[in-house]
């Protein structure tokens, strides 16, 4: 349970540019009796599927004429990085009665049931192991779902960037039972992170806190260019700006190859 910093200059990407990758689509899954969009790019050779949870009030924005979400936040920036690897990509949109994932929401049943629901019309998809990938609000949603699956065993590993760790804050991580998470974690988050909720050196702690988890690794990353706007936000610091592709591969290594 090693707390590892990881500075700019060692996060270089030693590769050359990338190809581009196949845009996606929507699909929609329906649950409650109501119908939740997901945007998927689906890969034959994946070795995973990473499912991602925007922060703020979540979901993926509006698909662009490239054919890609154009949210700003840093998971849907960084989608078709993560669809550049050997995975499959889904990002998670906003069921119609849940148009803002508050704290409070991302705790709730109503949530609950939806994400049960997408797990399993993705496995319907795909054989490749789940991961789910959470940033900022979004990690609520990714250990609030690792906690009950439990016996499901639906989830393979999560993966918390830019973790809400103030307890102020209703769902913040450290305040959920994250002792009864079975699955391996990640935790990623910028020395630089200066939004109020999400302090790195709280992040730090998680690991301890994650007595079930048979492998955790913290990333604590230093690097990226130009911050700008509200230090919450997905232009600064706290959403790796200008380091989209060292985090993208710092994450989709592990993935790959959990190790403490």
């Amino acid at each position: 349970m090693a707390a590892t910093i990881l500075l700019g200059a060692c996060l270089a990407w030693a590769g050359g540019a990338r190809a581009e990758v196949a845009a996606g689509g929507v699909m929609r899954v329906d649950t409650r009796g109501v119908s939740v969009p997901l945007y998927a790019a689906w890969r034959e050779d994946a070795v995973a599927t990473v499912v991602l949870y925007s922060g703020g009030n979540g979901g993926y924005g509006q698909v662009g004429a490239d054919g890609w979400p154009g949210s700003q936040n840093f998971l849907v920036r960084a989608a078709r990085l993560f669809a550049a690897q050997p995975f499959n990509v889904v990002l998670v949109g906003l069921a119609p009665d849940l148009r803002e994932l508050d704290g409070r929401a991302r705790l709730g049943d109503s949530h609950a049931q939806d994400n049960q629901a997408i797990f399993k019309a993705i496995k319907a998809k795909s054989a490749a192991p789940l991961w789910l990938v959470g940033t900022s609000m979004g990690t609520i949603s990714v250990a609030a779902a690792a906690i009950r699956d439990g016996a499901a065993g639906d989830v393979a590993g999560i993966v918390l960037t830019s973790t809400v760790t103030a307890y102020k804050r209703e769902g913040a991580v450290p305040t959920q039972d994250i002792g009864k998470i079975k699955v391996p974690v990640l935790v990623v988050h910028h020395q630089q992170d200066a939004c109020g909720i999400c302090r790195p050196w709280e992040a730090k702690t998680l690991a301890s806190r994650l007595g079930g988890a048979p492998v955790t690794k913290t990333m604590l990353v230093d690097g990226g260019s130009e911050p700008g706007g509200d230090v919450c936000g997905a232009l600064h610091y706290h959403g790796f700006i200008g380091m989209e592709q060292q985090a993208v591969d710092l994450i989709a290594n592990w993935i790959r190859h959990p190790a403490p």
